[in-house]
């Protein structure tokens, strides 16, 4: 039956056959005994068998190693290139100090994790310290409440009650919530102060400014340094609407805003309006605009002199000034203190009757005005 069958003789015995995978790896082996017959040793025959080797490797083995290392190539050069100031970036940021700190007065809330027993609500007393279970008193005036907490922790780590204590500070309620106002403001006193706020805004909250308050403010902040010294901080709050706005000055709860008078110039003798004239132009007035608010002298007044009257130290002295010159602008326009008096004399006999007593006298019953 076998010898019948096309193709297959009985000398000739069917040869088993092979895996595609023992052909595919033995390829390498007969292509090199073909190209190479004569045999290598030593050194030449390891470099040919990795070479027999490599090329031995599937196409699939290959083409994952080349993605491989490609991709391994261009993270290495993506790290390699980043510039190191944005590595950097996030941790120069700082975030910005705390504004409200601890004082006396103040109510807090403490509590520790996983130890409710511990959990209690202290006041700080006069002296910045709070009383704590286990751990007595301690001073926390001055310090944030995340630095109380450390604080507080430190102090229950060190007695060996807690070996790792988690314990969270939050202020209740602040005693020294309130902002005292005083001085040149509609509704002088205190007002409730939560938050730092602006010094325009705290301002009115006292019905603003009066007519006649300097624009020069002294705010007293209260110290957390050792010898509680109290800081001065010196504002100046312009007659200009864009000047006034920029001006950024934070208000702090405690704080004390001490808004004195404005400095006043009396304008006597023969003009239209006598009186005294609030300094409001940045507390700075000459003679030619404190007459100016005067309404200028009358037509019988003797511009040739003006005199003024200037109190230094308790002791009272005159100047004539050419009006006339400065007028005409010969002479040099002359600044103005708080407190000067300018008289226009009215002719020459009734000018030598007014002597400096008398000036002085009528500076006392003079009206105010206030100019807008």
């Amino acid at each position: 039956m076998l010898n019948k069958m096309p193709g297959i003789s009985r000398s000739e015995p069917t040869q088993p056959r092979r895996s595609q995978t023992s052909l595919f790896f033995e390829q390498p082996q007969l292509s090199y005994e073909r190209k190479n017959p004569n045999p290598v040793s030593g050194h030449d025959f390891s470099r040919a068998e990795k070479r027999l080797r490599f090329r031995g490797l599937s196409p699939c083995v290959l083409l994952v190693l080349f993605v491989a290392h490609a991709f391994g190539f261009s993270a290495a050069a993506q790290i390699s290139s980043a510039p190191p100031s944005v590595v950097g970036a996030s941790n120069s940021a700082a975030p910005p100090p705390e504004s409200l700190l601890i004082g006396p007065g103040d109510l807090l809330r403490i509590t520790v994790l996983r130890e409710s027993e511990l959990d209690q609500r202290v006041r700080v007393l006069d002296s910045g310290e709070i009383t704590l279970a286990l751990v007595g008193n301690l001073p926390v005036q001055g310090l944030t409440p995340a630095q109380a907490a450390a604080r507080i922790a430190d102090q229950y780590r060190a007695g060996k009650f807690l070996l790792h204590p988690e314990v969270s500070v939050f202020v209740d309620e602040y005693g020294t919530e309130t902002v005292t106002i005083l001085g040149q403001v509609a509704h002088p006193g205190t007002v409730h102060l939560a938050a730092p706020r602006s010094l325009i805004d705290v301002l009115s909250l006292a019905g603003g400014l009066t007519e006649i308050a300097d624009r020069h403010i002294v705010i007293e902040r209260k110290s957390v340094d050792a010898q509680h010294t109290p800081e001065r901080i010196r504002a100046f709050l312009p007659n200009r609407a864009d000047d006034a706005l920029s001006a950024n000055i934070l208000v702090r709860p405690g704080d004390t805003i001490i808004v004195p008078k404005a400095g006043i110039v009396y304008v006597l003798g023969d003009v239209a309006h006598p009186g005294g004239y609030v300094m409001q132009n940045d507390s700075q007035l000459t003679v030619l605009q404190a007459i100016a608010l005067a309404a200028g002298a009358s037509k019988t007044a003797s511009e040739k002199r003006v005199r003024l009257v200037r109190n230094v130290d308790g002791i009272t002295n005159s100047l004539d000034l050419p009006l006339r010159d400065m007028e005409r602008g010969r002479e040099p326009d002359v600044p103005l203190q708080a407190g000067d008096i300018l008289y226009v004399p009215f002719s020459m006999v009734r000018n030598l009757s007014m002597g400096l007593a008398n000036i002085t006298a009528a500076a006392s019953s003079a009206l105010i005005y206030a100019t807008h």
